[in-house]
C-alpha cells in the first residue's frame, strides 16, 4: 500500500510547474539592472576620465558587431565566418554615399543598415538550408567573395580605403565635427541597438530561437518554419553588423 502510493504520488512531483526565474534567484534582475547602469555612467563619464573619444568609438562599433553576431551564434545557433562582409561592406557603402553623393549622416547609417539586411538575405538565402561546418563555410565563401569585390572596386579605395569621409551635421541640427558629441552619439545609438537586441531576445522570437539552437528537430515537429525563424535571425544580426 505505502509503495503504491508512494509511486502515484511521484509522477505529479514531477510534473508540477517549476518556479520562475525570478522566483529561483531573487534579486538577479535589479542586479544585473543596476550593472547596465553602472556601466552607462561610466561610459557617459569616460571622455571626462580620460577615455580617447576616438578608441572609445571604435571599442563600441566593435562591441555593437560582438552583440550582432551573438544574437545569430548564442541565441539561434549559427556559426558564421562572413559576418566581416556586413561590417566591411556596409562601411564602405555609407561612407561613399556620405563622401562621394553629398548624403547626410543619417541617410549613411540608414544606407549601412540596408546595404547589411540585403547582404544577410543574399547569404541567408543560400546558406541557411545548410548545417554546422557546411553553413560555416559557405559563409566564409560569400565573405570572401565580397573581400575581392571592395579590393577591386573604384569606389572604395582598393587597399588604400576610403580617406576623408566628412561627417556632416545629424539631423541638421547637431555638428559632429567635435570628437566628443560624436562619441555621444554612438553612445546613443549602441544603447538603442542593445536595448533592442535584448527586447529580441527575450520575445516569444527569441525564445524559438533558443529552441531551434536547442533542440531544432523538436521545433520543427511543433510546426515552427525553422528555415524562416533562422533566416529572420540571420538578416536582423547583418543589420545589426551593418550599423556597427
Amino acid at each position: 500500500m505505502n509503495t503504491s502510493a508512494t509511486s502515484a504520488a511521484t509522477p505529479d512531483v514531477q510534473a508540477g510547474p517549476r518556479p520562475p526565474a525570478s522566483a529561483q534567484a531573487p534579486g538577479t534582475n535589479k542586479t544585473v539592472a543596476a550593472t547596465y547602469i553602472v556601466l552607462l555612467g561610466l561610459a557617459l563619464a569616460a571622455p571626462m576620465l580620460g577615455l580617447y573619444p576616438v578608441f572609445g568609438m571604435k571599442l563600441m562599433c566593435f562591441a555593437l558587431f560582438a552583440c550582432a553576431f551573438n544574437l545569430l551564434l548564442g541565441f539561434t545557433g549559427l556559426l558564421s565566418f562572413g559576418h566581416a562582409a556586413f561590417f566591411g561592406f556596409s562601411a564602405y557603402v555609407s561612407g561613399w554615399l556620405v563622401k562621394a553623393q553629398g548624403w547626410s549622416p543619417e541617410l549613411g547609417l540608414l544606407a549601412g543598415i540596408g546595404v547589411g539586411a540585403g547582404l544577410g538575405l543574399l547569404f541567408g538565402a543560400i546558406a541557411i538550408r545548410r548545417q554546422g561546418i557546411y553553413f560555416a563555410m559557405v559563409t566564409l565563401a560569400l565573405a570572401q567573395m565580397v573581400f575581392f569585390v571592395c579590393l577591386q572596386a573604384p569606389f572604395t579605395g582598393g587597399e588604400d580605403g576610403l580617406q576623408g569621409v566628412p561627417r556632416g551635421t545629424l539631423f541638421g541640427l547637431l555638428p559632429l565635427a567635435s570628437d566628443l558629441s560624436l562619441y555621444y552619439v554612438v553612445l546613443a545609438i549602441f544603447v538603442a541597438c542593445f536595448l533592442f537586441i535584448m527586447r529580441v531576445v527575450t520575445s516569444p522570437f527569441g525564445q524559438v530561437l533558443k529552441m531551434i539552437r536547442e533542440n531544432e528537430p523538436r521545433a520543427i515537429s511543433l510546426g515552427y518554419e525553422v528555415d524562416r525563424f533562422k533566416l529572420i535571425a540571420f538578416v536582423l544580426s547583418a543589420a545589426l553588423s551593418g550599423l556597427a
